[in-house]
């Protein structure tokens, strides 16, 4: 029985890292584009991008109800909290993922499993 843990290869960090990254001004397309064409190549990439998938998804919905909020002036403010969030979260995965750790992203609803 094999209990080594396995390293991702530069290549993989490299794609992950980016795929963090394209979330601030991409959303949810770049980590669905590798999600589902990377998912059965590496278990790592597919994780990372599952992970920042379901993140992103979370944030469109926040977005959502943050317009709807307009209406009554808080929305302004939420939307600036997600669009720092968006920035901060996606910044501490790719560093996570550059070091070749899985990263949580917090406060993420996990659609897709």
């Amino acid at each position: 029985m094999n209990d080594e843990i396995t390293v991702p290869s530069n290549d993989e960090k490299n794609i992950v890292t980016i795929t963090h990254l394209g979330g601030i001004l991409f959303s949810f397309i770049p980590s669905l584009i590798v999600w589902l064409l990377k998912k059965d190549d590496s278990e790592y990439i597919a994780a990372q991008a599952k992970e920042a998938l379901n993140f992103q998804i979370t944030l469109l919905m926040a977005q959502f109800i943050a317009y709807v909020l307009i209406f009554i002036l808080i929305g302004f403010v939420l939307l600036g909290l997600i669009w720092i969030f968006n920035i901060v979260f996606c910044i501490l995965a790719a560093i996570s993922s550059s070091k070749g750790e899985s990263y949580r992203y917090p406060f993420t609803l996990r659609l897709i499993n």
